[in-house]
């Protein structure tokens, strides 16, 4: 059986982490803003489950009256 070659995998990673560094460099300095890695549009809050309400004293909860 073949015996993995860790500093291949190393060096790969290392590789892409710099690719990944210099493209963000290169995305500031054209001034656009930094894409959301997971996707999404909205990178905001976490939203609660329709029908749930946030217990009275949580953060989601909003101010209380």
């Amino acid at each position: 059986m073949a015996t993995p070659n860790y500093s291949y995998e190393k060096r790969q990673k290392e590789l892409a982490k710099k690719r990944k560094k210099e493209d963000k460099l290169k995305r500031k300095a054209d001034g656009k803003p930094d894409e959301p890695e997971d996707g999404s549009e909205d990178a905001g809050g976490v939203e609660s489950p329709e029908g749930e309400t946030p217990a009275p004293g949580t953060p989601d909860a909003g101010p209380a009256i």
